[in-house]
């Protein structure tokens, strides 16, 4: 199986290699069109900034490509924010796959710290990407920004509100927590998207 890292300007991308490696895969990173559309399955992981990292796809052409794409692909965090419709970091227009908008966290109370960081717990899961992981799992969340529940959540997490944990829609799933980062539930859920039909 041929899987491709989108490489761009963000960053947590080795941890997705090391996580896939022990899956038994050997991902190759690359920004180069003609291999992310033959790759049996693309990842968009990555930590950044919503505005210069969409700078940076426009600039590279790597926006449309990445929603051209027809294979499985699956977005991490900021790749989930990135492939919605607009982000209030930076006030920019993003890559437009679900129609949602990004949005700030707003404690309410002094125990709510942004970022959101730390294990969360996952509840109303759908979709095969959640094969075999339990309502009230938990997994690893570093984030500011959040994509309010909308028609395409397949996963939710409560912090500050309830949020989208995970979004699907066609050939695109994402993640807003980190995988990778999520001990066996995480691997599960990285086993499950290599492995969909």
């Amino acid at each position: 199986m041929e899987v491709a890292i989108v490489k761009y300007n963000a960053g947590n991308i080795f941890s997705v290699v090391n996580a896939l490696r022990r899956l038994g895969i050997e991902p190759e990173i690359t920004d180069k069109a003609e291999k992310l559309q033959k790759a049996d399955r693309v990842l968009f992981p990555g930590q950044g900034n919503a505005k210069t990292t969409m700078d940076y796809l426009r600039e590279h052409r790597l926006d449309q490509l990445i929603r051209d794409l027809r294979q499985p692909v699956l977005g991490i965090c900021v790749g989930q924010q990135l492939m919605c419709q607009h982000s209030e970091e930076g006030n920019v227009d993003c890559i437009g796959i679900f129609p949602a908008d990004v949005k700030l966290f707003q404690p309410e109370t002094a125990d709510e710290k942004v970022p959101a960081m730390g294990w969360n717990s996952l509840y109303d899961l759908s979709t095969p990407l959640f094969e075999g992981i339990n309502e009230r799992d938990y997994v690893y969340f570093v984030h500011s920004y959040y994509v309010p529940q909308c028609e395409f959540t397949i996963a939710t997490a409560d912090y500050v509100q309830p949020y989208s944990a995970a979004l699907h829609k066609d050939n695109f799933w994402a993640t807003q927590f980190h995988p990778e980062k999520s001990g066996k539930v995480g691997e599960r859920l990285l086993f499950n998207f290599l492995n969909m039909k």
